[in-house]
């Protein structure tokens, strides 16, 4: 076998070295690229799926530089990958690092739930050449819209289109390759429209009846003629061909509802998406300037102010929204999915800052983490907290909170206590901050590259400060929560093979629970009388609920002073989640999601934690953290403060949305929602009419108005569907950002696939109007 691959090198070495002699160098641009020179050569390379699976195959870059084929054809697309992490950063290859270097070893990361592609080569240089090469493909690219072109002039996402539509490998594109390319960018267009654009229209300059790349961008902007735009920018424009200096301000001043400093903003929108040295010199902007400025980050409905931290960080860990996971471990669902630390990897890569830990006796005397009395795999706790040693900080230096559930023997705890100081050292905070008073939580600036330990504590933080805690393990501790209030909810033991039971604790893992004591909730009368700011309750969804329809304003009375902890009910055994802004609506902190299962629920929480620098850390409204006010939201219109908005969307076309349909002449027939998430009296659904076949430049200038009573907690999810009168719609796109970080006027939304990643270039193009009533 490894003599025939070998050969297949060799082969592919003078094949390669042939069609790059023949291929034009401005056709695929990797002339004078070592590293995609070589992975278009191909290599042979170990795929590793755990320590005893460890197999060679062929890895080679196609033609298009965009997919990788390796053995029985089995192909991975680059523009998929996600990351790519060099060494020996993941489960399998952390494995096997005993057995190859760390140097050779690469994985590569997909979007979504996907798992892992681990690698080792055959030498350091080879894994440096694909790593490189891999990096520089897997780019998420701009469409010509929505920035600057590339220095060839064909935009990246035209390019990769091109070269698929391109079906004999020539740089051109015949009349046929043309009509298979309108299909795959989901544009419906009859034969007749088509050659007419194609030969009258004369994008064919040549008369070659074929189109170069540069016949193509002519051809691609016939077809993405914007006569939305160019109503707006006709309108602001004084003589029709460019917008003066003065027009722009204008523009800026009147529609976009920017106030200080126009003048200069529109110099810098000039000298920044103005194609045209002509039309610079003239202190002007162009149409092709103007679209290129609105589908930039600043013409996009996300206001890039708040893209990097802008809240105060000083205020106590209670005061803020906190990004947080539920059973982080699990990949899949929680009766039979797979346990891996790649779930603490991906999920602190998302900016998460609370994960779980279900901690259980294992063999040898290493704890495992895993759903107990389920069929779900297991995982090493030291594994766990190596992984969230190395990940904790990557993405945000803010806290992160590890919340244990513990399961374990007195002898495996004190192992765990172990692990936890041995391994991450002086990131473990094991002691109160100095100079902080024993009066209330510290906040995301002090604990700065601090974890946190959230468990069960012997006696309380006052006694730990005094030196005087218990020198022996404690008498019985309860279970954590969730099993307790999982009984509470009625679901049988049997059916799930649990039992509430009494546990002793170590004084070793006692004293590594600092700020977050978990503790029983029995009421808040109680708990505004007895509790200490260092305490933290832990609820199912369904006991959150009845406690915000019950008593709304004391829920969010105690969240002012504590941390909550809410997590899915025990019956999501297919790990779906419930909405997070119930939660939220009560000043619930530790609003705890699967990461791992796309939707509403994470779209909402990525839509949340996308401001503030995705720090994980969100500031809540100031009616939410004061002590002596008092919110219910039930009834919002009784606060302080109180000011309805009125927020008019009108859905003015869409842009290239992808098919969802994979037969080949499905066209989508895409409708816009637009929801509201927030109070009970702010949550609302608006539809535009459906567009029938056409995913590629549908218009709708519907208008949409809604009436908000708590802007401060609403979040907007566009949504666009498949319609689909026999049954249900197909979901195309989705874009979640809370309403204060809304930029008004006209604007693009740039469109998420379910997995919550980009897919370019997808977008809407709305008008944005925010009003106080009355």
């Amino acid at each position: 076998d490894l003599g025939r691959l070998v050969g297949l090198v060799r082969q592919n070495k003078s094949a390669v070295k042939t069609q790059q002699r023949s291929k034009r160098t401005s056709r695929s641009g990797i002339q004078g690229d070592d590293n995609l020179q070589s992975m278009l050569v191909g290599t042979i390379m170990r795929k590793i799926k755990s320590r005893t699976w460890k197999k060679q195959r062929y890895f080679k870059l196609q033609d298009d530089c965009m997919t990788i084929w390796y053995k029985s054809k089995k192909a991975v697309s680059v523009s998929d990958v996600e990351a790519i992490r060099d060494g020996h950063q993941s489960e399998v290859l952390l494995s096997i690092a005993d057995e190859f270097p760390a140097d050779r070893c690469f994985t590569l990361v997909f979007r979504g739930r996907r798992g892992n592609l681990d690698l080792v080569a055959e030498s350091a240089e080879e894994a440096q050449s694909w790593i490189r090469g891999v990096r520089k493909n897997s780019g998420v690219f701009q469409p010509l819209l929505n920035g600057t072109p590339s220095s060839s002039g064909l935009p990246r996402w035209i390019g990769d289109w091109f070269r698929k539509a391109d079906k004999n490998n020539d740089g051109r594109m015949n009349f046929k390759e043309v009509q298979d390319l309108l299909k795959m960018m989901n544009v419906d267009m009859n034969e007749h429209h088509a050659h007419r654009l194609f030969t009258v229209r004369m994008a064919d300059k040549s008369q070659s009846g074929s189109l170069e790349d540069d016949e193509f961008v002519l051809f691609y902007k016939m077809l993405t003629q914007r006569e939305d735009v160019l109503r707006v920018f006709q309108e602001y424009s004084f003589d029709g061909q460019k917008l003066s200096q003065s027009d722009l301000e204008d523009f800026l001043r009147e529609e976009q509802l920017d106030g200080m400093g126009v003048q200069q903003q529109a110099e810098q929108l000039i000298e920044r998406y103005e194609p045209s040295d002509t039309a610079k010199l003239l202190k002007a902007m162009t149409f092709d300037g103007f679209l290129m400025y609105l589908g930039s980050a600043e013409g996009s409905i996300f206001n890039p102010q708040w893209r990097g931290v802008f809240q105060d960080m000083s205020q106590p860990l209670c005061h803020y929204f906190i990004s947080s996971s539920h059973n982080t471990y699990l990949m899949e669902d929680q009766l039979r999915g797979q346990s891996s630390v790649e779930g603490y990897i991906r999920a602190l890569s998302r900016g998460c800052r609370c994960v779980e830990v279900d901690c259980w006796d294992g063999a040898n005397g290493e704890p495992i983490v895993y759903h107990g009395h389920t069929f779900t795999s297991k995982i090493l706790f030291k594994d766990v907290v190596t992984a969230v040693g190395n990940y904790a900080f990557k993405v945000s230096e803010y806290p992160v909170i590890l919340s244990m559930e513990n399961h374990c023997s007195v002898e495996q705890q004190r192992v765990m206590a172990q692990h936890l100081k041995h391994i991450l050292g002086d990131k473990l905070l094991k002691s109160t901050l100095e100079g902080k008073a024993l009066t209330g939580l510290p906040s995301p600036e002090d604990l700065k590259r601090k974890i946190l330990l959230k468990a069960k504590k012997i006696g309380g933080l006052e006694e730990s400060f005094n030196g005087m805690g218990e020198d022996s393990q404690t008498g019985e501790v309860s279970d954590e929560d969730e099993v307790a209030e999982i009984n509470e909810d009625n679901l049988h033991r049997e059916s799930i093979c649990r039992r509430k039971s009494k546990q002793r604790l170590s004084k070793e893992l006692s004293d590594c629970v600092v700020y977050c004591k978990s503790v029983h909730f029995s009421n808040f009368k109680h708990s505004r009388i007895h509790s200490k700011f260092y305490e933290v309750a832990s609820f199912t969804e369904s006991k959150a609920r009845k406690h915000l329809r019950e008593t709304g304003t004391e829920f969010v009375h105690h969240n002012s002073r504590q941390l909550t902890r809410v997590y899915p009910s025990g019956f999501r055994t297919d790990s779906s989640n419930f909405n997070p802004q119930e939660m939220w609506n009560a000043g619930c902190q530790i609003v705890a999601l699967n990461f791992q299962t796309a939707g509403e629920g994470m779209d909402l929480n990525d839509g949340l934690f996308g401001p503030n620098g995705s720090c994980g850390y969100v500031l809540k409204p100031s009616f939410m953290r004061e002590v002596e006010k008092r919110f219910d939201p039930e009834i919002p219109h009784q606060r302080d403060g109180y000011q309805p908005v009125v927020l008019t969307i009108q859905v003015i076309s869409g842009q290239q949305l992808p098919k969802v349909n994979i037969k080949e002449d499905s066209i989508v027939d895409p409708l816009v929602r637009v929801e509201i998430h927030g109070v009970p009296m702010d949550q609302s659904k608006q539809e535009t009419r459906y567009i029938e076949n056409n995913g590629f430049n549908p218009v709708w200038y519907d208008t949409l108005r809604f009436t908000l009573h708590t802007p401060e907690l609403a979040m907007v999810r566009f949504v666009v569907e498949d319609y689909d009168k026999t049954s249900r719609n197909d979901f195309v796109g989705q874009y979640t950002l809370p309403l204060h970080c809304m930029q008004q006027g006209y604007r693009h939304i740039h469109l998420l696939s379910r997995d919550g990643t980009r897919i370019p270039p997808s977008s809407l193009f709305v008008h944005i109007r925010i009003t106080e009533l009355g």
